[in-house]
């Protein structure tokens, strides 16, 4: 695949990982956590913060990979 598709086939997939896990984590919290305290939120919101960064960085590891021959 050229570079370039590459690169922009993986930037549209980050960002649709992105929004896509935005909604799901935030409606989660709602349905899940309504009655719960503001400690719970904020480690929640922390940790649901810091754990799309794990599928994003294979992501950007497989753009930045070399191109086969």
């Amino acid at each position: 695949m050229p570079v370039r598709l590459k690169k922009f086939v993986g930037m549209v997939l980050l960002v649709l990982l992105v929004v896509v896990y935005a909604i799901v984590s935030t409606a989660f919290a709602v349905a899940q956590l309504a009655d719960k305290s503001a400690f719970i939120h904020l480690a929640f919101y922390f940790f649901t913060g810091l754990l799309w960064v794990l599928p994003a960085m294979l992501l950007v590891k497989w753009m930045e990979g070399k191109p086969r021959r």
